[in-house]
């Protein structure tokens, strides 16, 4: 009988690097910091876009790994819309998104800074057009030369060069996503819901590179579509390789992979679910094996669905409810197959975006419209999330993350 494994595309070469990954994931969950120097980055919103807008820029805090505290250290750069960042791998530069229309002609725009090495403030280094409208994500490839970013608003994604310097070059491949909308709505929506935005037009929502840096997977919430290209690491160029379909008007957000790296899921913001797929990483298809709701049984009324996190040891998963305004913990079995297990609310209002911290103990939220961030203890047998008692006061948080250490 051929082994499971084998039969999902796990070569012997895969599978070591899939367990080598997840074992480094396991040390840093089951790691404790003692020190207070983990330092963390907050991208805010400055012009509106679904909300008020009270941030100014990128933020920069530090984080008590005991108690989970932030500490406001300052702003550390004026950006428009600094919506999504993501930190280099070699921990020098920050990447983010101008989520704008207007920052380069009809185009939105991505920001390099360099990050001070002693004292960590930013330091803008170059701008270059995103290749499309509202940019809303971006993300690094593993080997850190290049920069991909999915452009809500102009329906495409792009793939930018990173250079010596840590500049930004030119977008050496654009992709356009055309034809084939969703319908108005969601297929899966919950019973009297009115979350019917986004089917207007194609809208690429995130991209990100898997484990091998092989392919590239991205979300197109208007068309209800997640596509996997394959990446050329070399030249950054990307081939449309397959999608699947998701359910008409459910419009899929972001995703997570599994530590393993063949365990993906989705996260449904109309609708309101959460998928998993069998990912091959040899062949870059995926397979539909599950979709759960991220809201408690019976639940009537209107949520947007925004954020999903897997816990780094890949035992519980994390989504982020908007307007129902709760994190909701779900466990993932020894298959991948996923069992909800509660909600814990976030003590704040439009949880934006989630994350977890380098050690592994804690869990934030970003509350867009309540200008704060809230903290949570995650138990680590359980999974289960306690409030820290820790608010920290930011104007329009977007997105968190972390220096890596």
């Amino acid at each position: 009988m051929m082994d499971e494994s084998l039969r999902q595309g796990w070569t012997r070469r895969s599978f070591l690097k899939s367990a080598a990954a997840m074992a480094v994931a396991q040390r840093a969950w089951g790691a404790s910091a003692n020190n207070s120097d983990l330092l963390a980055y907050v991208g805010t919103y400055t012009s509106a876009v679904d909300g008020p807008a009270n941030g100014e820029g990128i933020y920069l805090f530090e984080m008590d790994a005991d108690t989970g505290k932030l500490t406001r250290r300052g702003l550390v750069a004026k950006a428009r819309n600094p919506s999504w960042i993501a930190i280099h791998p070699s921990g020098k530069y920050l990447y983010a998104v101008n989520e704008v229309s207007n920052l380069q002609g009809s185009s939105g725009a991505v920001s390099a800074f360099a990050i001070d090495e002693a004292t960590s403030p930013l330091s803008l280094l170059n701008t270059v057009s995103s290749e499309g409208a509202a940019p809303a994500h971006l993300s690094i490839d593993v080997t850190g030369k290049f920069v991909f970013v999915a452009n809500y608003g102009g329906g495409s994604i792009a793939v930018l060069p990173i250079l010596a310097d840590g500049k930004l070059g030119t977008a050496v491949d654009i992709h356009r996503d055309t034809g084939s909308l969703g319908g108005k709505h969601a297929t899966n929506a919950p019973a009297g819901s009115f979350a019917v935005s986004g089917h207007d037009a194609p809208h690429a929502h995130m991209i990100a590179a898997d484990a091998w840096n092989k392919f590239v997977v991205a979300t197109d919430l208007g068309q209800d579509r997640v596509y996997v290209d394959r990446f050329d690491a070399a030249t950054g160029k990307l081939t449309p390789s397959s999608f699947v379909a998701l359910p008409s008007g459910d419009g899929p957000r972001h995703f997570a992979f599994h530590p393993n790296g063949h365990w993906l899921y989705t996260i449904q913001e109309e609708a309101s679910t959460i998928g998993f797929f069998g990912y091959d990483g040899a062949t870059g298809t995926l397979d539909a094996r599950q979709t759960i709701s991220s809201l408690p049984a019976g639940f009537a009324g209107t949520s947007f669905a925004s954020e999903i996190v897997v816990s780094p040891d890949g035992r519980f998963l994390y989504a982020a409810n908007r307007l129902h305004d709760t994190i909701a913990v779900v466990a993932i079995g020894s298959d991948g197959m996923l069992r909800y297990m509660g909600e814990t609310p976030t003590l704040g209002d439009y949880p934006r975006h989630c994350r977890i911290d380098p050690t592994g103990n804690f869990l934030f939220v970003c509350n867009q419209h309540s200008d704060s961030i809230t903290s949570f203890r995650i138990d680590r047998e359980s999974g289960l999330l306690a409030f820290t008692g820790e608010y920290t006061a930011v104007g329009s948080p977007a997105i968190l993350t972390f220096l890596p250490i």
